[in-house]
């Protein structure tokens, strides 16, 4: 399985002041080194290092299942951090939602869980063997930020 990052173009785009999903500046603010995970290194913002909030939509489409949310990047330019079958250094949560979509982007119910991080890749694994998932998020299970996309290694 893959844990993608947000597309560098996209993030540079964001770092470079452009608009966000909701068509307005991402706001600048200095790391305190806890509880600012950056959606493309998948790493934590250093201590006293800038980093952006904005609102995010990581779907394609836009229907009645899109969510969009806050989320955290770097302002500086980083690394796509994107990982293959391992957990992203930034999932540091005790706990993690773990929810399934369809290729139509829409959410397959009964497959969101809140799920411990220690079982976060059996979920994911169990989740993307079934025909009808296409893709996972990991989401914040207390706030449902969107965290990072999970697809399988063998997807484009």
């Amino acid at each position: 399985m893959r844990f993608i990052a947000i597309p560098t173009d996209q993030v540079r785009a964001l770092q470079g002041g452009g608009p966000d999903d909701f068509g307005q500046t991402p706001e600048r603010r200095v790391s305190d080194g806890t509880g600012v995970p950056c959606r493309h290194c998948l790493q934590i913002v250093p201590e006293g290092r800038p980093y952006l909030i904005l609102s995010h939509r990581p779907f394609a489409g836009r229907q009645a299942y899109t969510e969009q949310g806050p989320i955290f990047l770097c302002a500086d330019a980083c690394a796509d951090g994107s990982t293959r079958d391992e957990l992203p250094p930034f999932l540091l949560s005790d706990h993690y939602i773990v929810r399934g979509y369809s290729a139509d982007e829409r959410i397959v119910y009964g497959t969101g869980r809140v799920t411990p991080r220690p079982e976060i890749l059996a979920q994911c694994a169990a989740l993307l063997a079934r025909d009808d998932i296409a893709f996972l998020h990991i989401r914040s299970a207390t706030n449902n930020c969107y965290h990072v996309r999970v697809e399988r290694s063998d997807q484009a």
